[in-house]
């Protein structure tokens, strides 16, 4: 038997039948005649070579095992239509199809969890691509345009080819464990000046040669080069070295005593200023603006 092509409008009379239960009432849910809604149920039938519903003995129709069957992949077809359709009223109202946004590694993890929950409620049809990037790679992917939009830090904000906008800033801090060397001073006497450069410090290490050969509150001709700030706070931890942190990244750590804030006579932790950053020859959209906004807000 040759099976026909159900059309769009016959599959939505199936699916509201079955959830309303009548044919009066999915007439009424679509704003139809009783009639055109038995007409089309019928077509579709024939076009499927089965019965969807029992009509003998109820004054209700019945799904069929047939009909049970085949609602999922109805409700399932209509709603992938819904979704091209709402993403084609987007496209036309200027809303982006897709964006890739880089983060730098700095930005607390609940700040972007927060504004990229509220973007999928927000954009449901703009598919987000996301990248985590430290220091000069988050400009880097923006400039080389495999990124729409980045949350990044000042090592290269100043790039001629990069349009930027503040958006909040991440206090560093200089931490050690507690039975770092440094750590013990700070509980004596203090630490002396150029102390710090006798002990190896953890730095996080950047990827882009955008800014390679730069160095970023380095004090010590001593260090381990880290590409991951994850694995620099499990070094930290372990009284490997000392280094600066975002303040929100160790504030559990300082209350339990894990780690300790140094007070260093130099004063290497600093405030890590953020900005979105886009390049300049590209405008940004409803989207991408506002994730500008809603980091700001979460930053600030």
């Amino acid at each position: 038997m040759k099976l026909g092509d159900p059309t769009l409008d016959q599959l939505r009379l199936f699916i509201a039948v079955a959830e309303q239960g009548s044919f009066g009432g999915a007439a009424r849910r679509q704003g139809r005649a009783v009639s055109a809604v038995s007409y089309g149920i019928a077509q579709l039938e024939a076009q499927l070579g089965l019965s969807l519903f029992e009509r003998e003995g109820s004054r209700r129709p019945v799904l069929t095992a047939a009909g049970e069957g085949l609602l999922a992949e109805a409700r399932q077809a209509a709603d992938a239509v819904d979704a091209l359709l709402a993403k084609a009223r987007s496209l036309h109202a200027g809303l982006e199809s897709a964006i890739t946004l880089v983060i730098d590694v700095m930005v607390p993890g609940e700040v972007t969890a927060h504004v990229l929950g509220e973007f999928r409620q927000m954009f449901p049809t703009c598919a987000l691509t996301l990248r985590i990037e430290g220091l000069g790679a988050v400009a880097a992917c923006v400039i080389d345009g495999g990124s729409d939009l980045a949350i990044g830090g000042p090592v290269i904000g100043d790039n001629a080819a990069l349009e930027r906008q503040a958006v909040g800033e991440i206090d560093l801090i200089p931490v050690a464990a507690p039975h770092h060397p440094l750590a013990r001073a700070k509980g004596e006497a203090g630490i002396a000046p150029g102390e710090s450069r006798r002990h190896l410090q953890l730095v996080l290490t950047d990827r882009s040669p955008l800014t390679e050969g730069r160095e970023f509150s380095v004090l010590s001709p001593l260090t381990w080069r880290l590409g991951d700030l994850g694995a620099k706070h499990s070094l930290l931890k372990e009284g490997l070295g000392w280094g600066n942190m975002p303040r929100a990244m160790v504030a559990d750590d300082l209350a339990s005593g894990a780690l300790v804030e140094l007070d260093l006579p130099e004063k290497p932790g600093a405030h890590y200023r953020l900005s979105a950053l886009w390049r300049r020859d590209t405008r940004l959209g409803p989207a991408a603006s506002w994730l500008v906004d809603a980091f700001r807000e979460g930053l600030g």
